[in-house]
């Protein structure tokens, strides 16, 4: 099955912060989440409707391998590198635990079905397909 999730902000960076958002939100109830750990993330792509779906499949990794339950990321940097745009930030959780974190829906991946990036008005907008 697939989720669509889309959102917007004042910057690109604060768009992505949310699209990120919308995504944990499909997986847990966020607000049971302390922000007790970080881990960074890092990844870049050609473009920036490429970079969102890279970088809410790095969320997803890290929290996977970190057994972590996610409730928030912060971009620090997005920034053009020659032909590629590369994407810092830090994705804040704790240790997972299935006694408090109920998870609402598994997300696999977010993917590039559904992909959209717009800038208008001053409003930055993405939106992806999250496969579930």
């Amino acid at each position: 099955a697939d989720v669509g999730i889309r959102a917007s902000g004042a910057s690109v960076e604060e768009a992505f912060e949310e699209g990120a958002k919308a995504m944990l939100n499909v997986m847990w109830d966020i607000s049971t989440i302390e922000e007790r750990r970080n881990v960074s993330i890092e990844c870049e792509a050609r473009d920036i409707p490429e970079l969102f779906v890279e970088a809410l499949n790095e969320i997803l990794f890290k929290q996977d391998v970190n057994g972590l339950a996610i409730s928030r990321f912060k971009v620090e940097e997005i920034k053009k590198v020659g032909e590629r745009y590369k994407l810092k930030g830090v994705a804040f959780g704790e240790p997972l635990d299935l006694e408090r974190h109920t998870v609402k829906t598994e997300v696999k991946a977010a993917t590039y079905a559904g992909l959209r990036y717009e800038e208008k008005e001053g409003q930055y907008m993405v939106q992806c397909i999250l496969d579930v």
